[in-house]
């Protein structure tokens, strides 16, 4: 079964509704931009990062159109994972195509949250711009950057739940 296969099996599964379509490859937001549909969608930036331990892991995404300064998300991260009484993520890397490949199953270009299906231990969490949460509809890679998966918010948090990983919304930008 294909990545793509298997995300769609799973969505088909816990009867979570969305839609696919295919186009060529994409690896970077600037070459998906040519094949993505004018769906209404929110289209997302998904980026994978290590602590500098490597023994935490975290998947951020955000709007695509929008770009991350790795300082500032390192202070915003630290400050919410603290909050929480949870370790702070300390100084942020991006993470390895080898961990990539151990922790979500995927390899760089196809980033997405349903990497998190790979994820049984639940060892990554997920970050969330605030301003998603506010979206009808997201879109994301279905773990293969020839594909776009589009999904209403709250089914997505629906998958969120089963999948079980830790997740929060929270502003980045």
């Amino acid at each position: 079964m294909t990545r793509e296969e298997t995300v769609l099996s799973f969505l088909r599964e816990h009867d979570i509704p969305f839609t696919c379509y295919n186009h060529p490859e994409g690896k970077t937001i600037e070459e998906a931009k040519r094949w993505w549909r004018d769906d209404g969608s929110i289209h997302c930036k998904n980026i994978f990062m290590r602590n500098h331990k490597g023994n935490r892991h975290y998947l951020v995404c955000f709007h695509c159109d929008h770009d991350l300064d790795i300082h500032d998300l390192e202070a915003r991260l630290k400050a919410s994972l603290q909050s929480q009484g949870l370790p702070s993520c300390g100084k942020l890397s991006f993470a390895s195509a080898g961990r990539m490949l151990k922790y979500l199953g995927l390899e760089p270009g196809s980033v997405s949250p349903f990497g998190l299906i790979n994820d049984t231990e639940h060892h990554v969490h997920l970050f969330l711009d605030a301003r998603l949460k506010e979206a009808v509809s997201l879109s994301f890679h279905p773990n293969d950057c020839r594909g776009t998966v589009v999904i209403a918010r709250d089914d997505f948090e629906r998958y969120l739940s089963i999948v079980g990983n830790s997740y929060e919304y929270l502003k980045l930008y």
